[in-house]
Order: structure tokens, then sequence, then C-alpha cells
């Protein structure tokens, strides 16, 4: 018997079906880990710069940057598994995503410690580098996702993070001194734009697909 030849509305369908269920399924379409990533960033950086304030600028208020990747990564892992529980499937687009965040993950151990290898070693401070990273990185890590899965919060969202980082790597090139009294209002907004706007968008959104 001969293969029926499928129409062109059918294959639209049948594709737009396929992103339909890859939205659903996404560790990061339900907004969860966009919200805990978002909400830590800003409460770590707003205890930083209260620190700062009270100590009139003592460095060591910057260890607690460190509290991002040791909360972040501890509990990250946790939410992704207990979606993929929930949603009972692992998608294409799920693994590209969690490939590329894995890219994102083990980049920012390696700059991390390599600024802190150069601050201890050689007295050079370098953390203007984690900067562009948390801006350009993960922006456009989230601008890869918002891309795959044609979710436009994740693409604005994604895209206001790079342009903070690419103003950034500018600042650092152009040999502008990264003040913390406008650095880390800069992060606050990126990551309210990058994490907190597009997480609650797409948690509402989930919960109306239930």
């Amino acid at each position: 018997m001969e293969d029926r030849k499928i129409s062109q509305a059918e294959s639209l369908a049948i594709i737009t079906e396929m992103i339909d269920r890859t939205k659903s399924h996404s560790h990061l379409c339900n907004g969860s880990i966009l919200l805990l990533w978002g909400y830590l960033s800003v409460a770590v950086a707003l205890a930083v710069a209260i620190l700062l304030w009270l100590t009139n600028g003592h460095p060591a208020a910057n260890w607690l940057w460190f509290l991002i990747w040791i909360v972040g990564g501890t509990f990250s892992p946790v939410l992704a598994r207990r979606h993929r529980v929930r949603a009972g499937t692992k998608s294409y687009f799920d693994k590209v995503s969690s490939g590329v965040w894995s890219i994102v993950g083990y980049s920012a151990i390696v700059i991390t410690f390599v600024c802190l290898g150069l601050l201890l070693f050689g007295s050079y401070d370098c953390w203007g580098a984690m900067l562009f990273f948390a801006f350009g990185f993960v922006g456009f890590a989230e601008m890869v996702d918002g891309i795959l899965l044609g979710v436009k919060p994740l693409i604005a969202g994604g895209a206001i993070g790079l342009l903070a980082g690419i103003v950034t790597l500018c600042c650092l090139a152009g040999g502008v001194v990264l003040s913390a009294w406008w650095a880390i209002p800069l992060f606050i907004v990126a990551f309210i734009c990058m994490m907190i706007i597009p997480g609650h968008i797409l948690k509402a959104n989930a919960k109306e697909e239930l």
C-alpha cells in the first residue's frame, strides 16, 4: 500500500503540536527555576550592597556573591528533576537546553576559580569578568532557549541581559571602573528583567494550561 502523503497543513499542525508539547515539558517554561535564580541573585546583590554601605565599602562583603552559585546550584537540579518527573519525558529541546545551561554552569566554575586564583596568587582583581559572565553568558543562554521554544519573554529577558553584558565588556575594555554603586543596581535590574519577570509570566501561563 502506498503511504499517504502529508499535506502542508497537516505538517504545520504536527510541528505546532510538537512545539506546544515541548513548551509544556521544558524545565524552564514553568518559571520555577527562573524565579529561583532571579530572586536569589537580587537578594544576594541587595545584601552585598547593604554590607558595603554599612562597612564603608569593605571588600569582604563581596564573598556573599558565592551564595548565588552555592544555593542556586544546589536547588536547581532538584526543581529540574521534579519537573521532569511530572512531565514524564525529556524532549530533544530539553536536551539541547540542558546542554547549553551545563556549558554556562561549567564556565561559571572555571571563571570563578581563575578570578580567585589571580586574586590570591597575583593580587589581580578580575571580578569584573564575573559581572560580564552573569549578564552576557546567562542572557545568551536564555535567548537560545527562548528562540528554540518560541517564548518571547525569554528572548526579551535574555536580550536585556546580553545588552548589559556588552555594556560591561565595553567598560572593562575601556578601563571604566565598575563601581559597586552603579554596577550592583545594574545587576539587580538586569536579573529582574532576565529572570523574575519572565519567570512570573511563564508560571502564570503554566497555571492557565493546567
